[in-house]
């Protein structure tokens, strides 16, 4: 079996060093662990599909009823963010909760309430309903990733785990392929509501599988639950991400309806770090980002994701709104994005083997910002098959930072907080996320409007300051007043354009500041596992035979 493990930066002083012929993992676990990791995977590609289905069918229920639901850019920059929000501030209560109660049940529990929001959200008949039972799905997408992470380093050998998890990283990639390519075929022939219904056949097939072969385990020292924590962080949240949004909606920062909630969201944010700092049992264990390694692969993690998420959110009007393209078509151009990160991301591993996590990491976050500054190339009539390559640079590049960091965040931390360093991780990809979504969306607003506003006189003055809001707006307007709005076109086609290349900038710049913090902060040499890991793990995993 696998030697014992090196004590690192991270352990705890005095720890106990496992005798060196200790199992790690029962024989009965280790035979089936592939399959166990396959139903895993299966519980992640519902939450990630749920997401990229999202992303395309947006220019859909943007359209007003009975084709959607007739949302304004902000209403669907709140469809993605409540879930979002939700999904963050839950994530490390639900990673303690798994370390006390058990990862199989609360992964259970999580899939069962992520089914029920999906069907409530496809039957939801205004904005408002479809963003609140998009917060109860966050609610149990919480439960869902912390658990599937904890369990893939409870029930896999150390020397097995950075491949386990490349598999797990490449779902990622499998799941951005067929969400946009699911939604489009299910948009061509049902209403925008069935994106939402096909998690339900997946989340029953897991439930099942699960309840079958999947093992429980817990952490026999369970940290205390801090309810004041998750209330901080999530109120600080929603009013930071509030007021950015907020401030892209009116293409002015300086209202004080948006200043004021980035203020107060900024303070609490404070107050949050202040109370971790001090209170016994935190939600977030600050002292955790002294490991260099642990702090620069989580922000690695959330800058790349605040970049992503954004680019993706107005690529989908470029390819709908601006090319004319269908919805299914519009997916099946994320194609090269999918299919290069799964390629590339369980064979991460060899890569990071020879040349380090630090240069691994570097290069794909370098890789990736390439990509995103490459959108500087696309235009109304640019050949499709620029589009491409960006998206199979991006695919390329995010399938070496992810499984690396990862592993570095999980192998910082003893075994026993698998639940709440899984957390961690997934807290700051969604973070990362919701503020890519929030800032990115609100510069795209801010730019776009500018370049529109001189064209909107010809509209009646009730409508133009919605119409300026986004490009589908625009359009939606236009289309109903014959000749006049068809001379506002080409100027909203221009306009996105131009605030499209300007995000693509700021998503450039965020994903190069974070290949500096890994390239300066995170160290040269792979690390060895975390002290106490081998011994804890006999104790948190329990067999179901």
């Amino acid at each position: 079996m696998a030697s014992s493990p090196t004590p690192t930066e991270s352990s705890a002083p005095g720890a106990s060093t496992p005798p060196p012929a200790q199992r790690r993992v029962s024989e009965a676990v280790h035979r089936r662990r592939w399959a166990i990791l396959a139903v895993l995977c299966f519980s992640l590609l519902v939450v990630i599909l749920d997401t990229s289905i999202l992303n395309v069918a947006t220019k859909t229920i943007a359209q007003p009823a009975p084709t959607g639901l007739g949302s304004t850019q902000s209403q669907l920059e709140w469809a993605i963010n409540s879930y979002t929000l939700v999904f963050a501030g839950l994530l490390f209560t639900a990673g303690l909760l798994g370390d006390r109660l058990g990862r199989k049940k609360v992964l259970l529990f999580g899939m069962l309430v992520f089914g029920v929001g999906s069907v409530l959200s496809a039957m939801s008949t205004s904005s408002g309903q479809l963003i609140t039972f998009r917060a109860v799905m966050g609610f149990g997408g919480a439960f869902i990733l912390p658990a599937t992470l904890a369990i893939i380093m409870n029930v896999f050998e150390p020397a097995e785990q950075p491949k386990a998890i490349g598999i797990w990283t490449s779902v990622v990639g499998f799941a951005i392929a067929l969400g946009p390519i699911a939604g489009g075929l299910l948009l061509q022939h049902f209403w925008w509501g069935s994106v939402f219904l096909v998690n339900v056949p997946i989340v029953v097939v897991a439930l099942v599988a699960m309840g079958a072969i999947v093992p429980d385990s817990k952490n026999p020292k369970p940290g205390k639950l801090d309810p004041v924590g998750v209330l901080l962080s999530i109120v600080a949240l929603v009013s930071l991400i509030y007021g950015i949004i907020k401030g892209g909606q009116e293409g002015d920062f300086l209202v004080a309806q948006s200043w004021g909630p980035i203020v107060a969201g900024l303070a609490l944010l404070g107050v949050f770090v202040a109370y971790q700092r001090s209170t016994d049992h935190p939600v977030l264990d600050v002292t955790w980002f002294r490991n260099r390694r642990f702090s620069a692969s989580v922000a690695a993690i959330g800058l790349m994701f605040f970049a992503l998420t954004g680019v993706t959110f107005f690529s989908v009007f470029y390819n709908q709104s601006v090319r004319g393209y269908s919805v299914l078509q519009s997916g099946l151009l994320v194609l090269p994005l999918a299919v290069s990160q799964m390629f590339f991301a369980p064979r991460a591993r060899l890569v990071v083997d020879r040349f380090g996590a630090r240069a691994v990491c570097t290069s794909g976050l370098v890789v990736t910002a390439v990509a995103f500054a490459g959108f500087l190339l696309l235009g109304q009539t640019t050949p499709i098959w620029v589009l491409e390559v960006l998206f199979f640079l991006m695919g390329s590049g995010m399938a070496h930072v992810m499984p690396p960091a990862t592993v570095m965040i999980m192998s910082s931390l003893p075994r026993e907080k698998a639940g709440s360093g899984s957390a961690i991780n997934n807290t700051f990809r969604q973070v990362g996320g919701a503020l890519g979504v929030a800032v990115l969306g609100a510069l795209l607003s801010t730019t776009y409007r500018s370049g529109i506003d001189g064209h909107l006189g010809v509209l009646p003055a009730s409508d133009r300051h919605a119409a300026g809001e986004s490009v589908e707006a625009t359009l939606t307007i236009a289309s109903k007043l014959g000749p006049a709005g068809r001379a506002l076109v080409q100027p909203a086609h221009d306009a996105f354009i131009h605030a499209m290349h300007i995000t693509a900038i700021g998503a450039a710049a965020v994903t190069l500041l974070g290949a500096v913090v890994v390239l300066i902060f995170l160290p040269r040499k792979n690390p060895a596992p975390a002290a106490g890991g081998a011994q804890s793990q006999s104790q948190t995993v329990e067999t179901q035979r």
